[in-house]
């Protein structure tokens, strides 16, 4: 299995844990961001977050998959942000 397609797997068990459904997973090179979300659902990672520790890759997918439920920094963002980031739900 490829970088990308364990990056890709471990995108979809966390979205599980968070209870969404990304339309799109895509990874690719970004110039001033490690990822983004859209409207519509797709998701986009920068492809450094590749070789970045587990810890920070998990940390930009689940802030990227609560911008599916929230799509702002509000207050509920943030909470459940925490929460998660507590919860140690990472894929082993």
């Amino acid at each position: 299995m490829t970088k990308r397609d364990e990056f890709k797997k471990d995108v979809l068990t966390l979205a599980k844990e968070v209870g969404v459904e990304p339309k799109e997973i895509h990874i690719r090179a970004m110039k001033r961001k490690w990822a983004s979300c859209s409207n519509k659902g797709r998701l986009t990672f920068d492809e450094t977050l590749l070789d970045k520790p587990k810890e920070i890759k998990y940390k930009v997918i689940l802030h990227e998959l609560l911008h599916l439920k929230y799509p702002n920094h509000g207050k509920m963002f943030n909470s459940l942000l925490k929460t998660y980031f507590q919860k140690s739900i990472y894929p082993k």
